[in-house]
């Protein structure tokens, strides 16, 4: 059987395709929140049902990443990433046009579902398609998409909210679902295990309850403190089960059955610790995208398509970063270009930690910047020493392993740093001489406090809330920075220094059809 990365440029053409499904993916993950209140007042929904609409598709993303690994490498990676692209397309009209919050928290349950198979199954590709030596610029393509994403939400749902109805969030994906479609349809061929093992349902059943009591414990304690019984529950819950999942997929591995996750995967440095790394850059990420909209927002008064465009400057940086990284992938030691992109992490979020009120467009240009620099740096490598023990064979599981990792890490991520932002905030908060009723709206969020500063016209109590949310927004960039310093040391002392030119090959036996 021809060697099956031996299909010309069309494998270039290919992961292009899938970054832009990957693009549809992460659009969901920012620009939903800024319809949240349009949809509110179109559909009378209540701030539960607003906080369902956001996190049922998040729940499903998360429980259903590691089957996806395991049915694409059975049945087929390329069969099933249409399948979900095509879910996804249909899901997003359903939402575009539910009539009912019912309607539209089914729908987005459903666009979950397409969600779930996406990225782990484009990331396979990766260890079937590409050289090793091919990687770091086909990853820098991918998580191009992924990280494009991020600031294309606010701008796009900022433009489309201000000249059409809040639906319009949801269609945007439709023409980018198409157009990924058709090219992976024509241009990625199909690729499979060449055994057919049996479907681990006990570890999918373990896994899924393990997955869901950690995610909904972590959305949970973000509105309802983590001192919550439910929250404690469900946390306490997943923690529980995770080890009788690690033990059964053990045991499977030591029988020599075809187990949900490969155990043996662990025992590989390059998987373990590019693994933590990444997952570290998600709880970082998703922190400052959490916070840093509420800052340009509420304490500059920026509009939301505005906000947005204070995030291109970190798009410019990653695909700076992406670029000089992937030319630069056959000379430089792995370890080097992680350590260095997340040291580069750690300068932005520590100099923006110094944000204040004061602050200019330059100074927040040149922090978002370099953050954006640093994981155009770190992350393509990162992700290629995490998937260099990857056989053609698991391909799928393992990268759908790592995915659901760092959705968790994300998710995890939102949660405590958003605990922290809202601590933060309320400590620093001045508010004598005001009612209680009118002193906990304040305390809710910012938002919520300047709307009532302005209602009162008091430029005492604007002026303390927006001091308060900036002390806040520069203590969580400061842990951030804490955390990518971390990551850095973690990567001197675990990550193995190998260059992508000496990386071994995985194994080749899929099948091309």
């Amino acid at each position: 059987m021809s060697d099956i990365r031996d299909i010309g440029n069309r494998k270039w053409q290919a992961v292009a395709a899938i970054s832009l499904a990957a693009i549809a993916f992460s659009l969901d993950l920012t620009i939903l929140n800024l319809a949240l209140p349009n949809i509110s007042a179109a559909l009378h929904a209540s701030t539960n049902e607003l906080q369902w609409i956001a996190d049922a598709y998040a729940m499903v993303l998360a429980v259903l990443t590691l089957p996806a690994g395991m049915l694409g490498d059975r049945y087929g990676r390329k069969k099933f990433l249409l399948i979900a692209i095509a879910i996804f397309g249909v899901a997003s009209a359903l939402c575009a046009y539910s009539t009912s919050v019912n309607m539209l928290i089914s729908a987005r349950l459903l666009l979950g579902v397409g969600a779930a198979f996406i990225l782990p199954l484009g990331m396979s590709a990766m260890p079937v398609f590409f050289k090793p030596e091919e990687r770091p610029k086909a990853l820098a393509i991918l998580m191009g998409g992924v990280f494009l994403a991020y600031p294309l939400g606010p701008i796009l749902g900022g433009f489309l909210l201000t000249h059409y109805w809040w639906g319009s969030v949801f269609l945007i994906n439709i023409p980018v679902v198409l157009i990924a479609l058709v090219a992976i349809a024509v241009l990625l061929p199909e690729s499979k295990s060449s055994e057919t093992p049996k479907i681990d349902i006990a570890g999918i059943f373990l896994s899924s309850l393990s997955l869901t009591g950690v995610t909904y414990g972590a959305i949970q304690a973000e509105a309802n403190g983590w001192s919550n019984g439910l929250v404690l529950a469900s946390l306490g819950a997943g923690a529980i089960i995770l080890p009788l999942f690690y033990l059964w997929e053990r045991r499977l591995t030591k029988r020599n059955r075809q187990a949900l996750i490969d155990i043996k995967l662990f025992h590989y440095p390059s998987f373990t610790w590019g693994t933590i790394l990444m997952t570290s850059v998600n709880f970082s990420l998703f922190g400052l995208l959490f916070g840093l909209p509420q800052y340009l927002e509420s304490v500059r008064g920026d509009q939301p398509l505005t906000a947005g465009y204070y995030l291109l400057p970190m798009i410019g940086g990653l695909l700076i970063g992406s670029v000089a990284t992937s030319k630069l992938a056959k000379k430089i030691n792995a370890k080097i270009a992680v350590a260095t992109g997340f040291a580069l992490m750690t300068a932005g979020l520590v100099l923006g930690s110094g944000t204040s009120l004061s602050s200019g467009n330059f100074f927040i240009v040149m922090w978002t910047a370099i953050i954006g620099l640093g994981l155009g740096v770190a992350m393509p490598s990162v992700v290629t020493v995490a998937i260099s023990p990857l056989s053609a064979e698991r391909s799928g599981s393992g990268t759908a392993l790592i995915s659901a990792i760092r959705q968790v890490g994300g998710t995890l991520g939102i949660a405590l740093l958003g605990t922290l932002l809202g601590a933060s905030y309320r400590d620093q908060l001045d508010l004598s001489g005001l009612s209680h009723e009118v002193a906990s709206l304040v305390k809710s969020s910012v938002i919520t406090g300047v709307a009532v500063a302005h209602k009162l016209d008091s430029s005492q109590l604007l002026s303390a809330v927006r001091s308060a949310f900036v002390h806040s927004i520069d203590v969580m960039l400061l842990v951030c920075g804490t955390i990518a310093t971390g990551a850095v040391i973690l990567t001197i002392i675990f990550l193995p220094g190998v260059s992508t030119k000496s990386t071994e090959a995985a194994p080749l036996s899929s099948k091309e059809s």
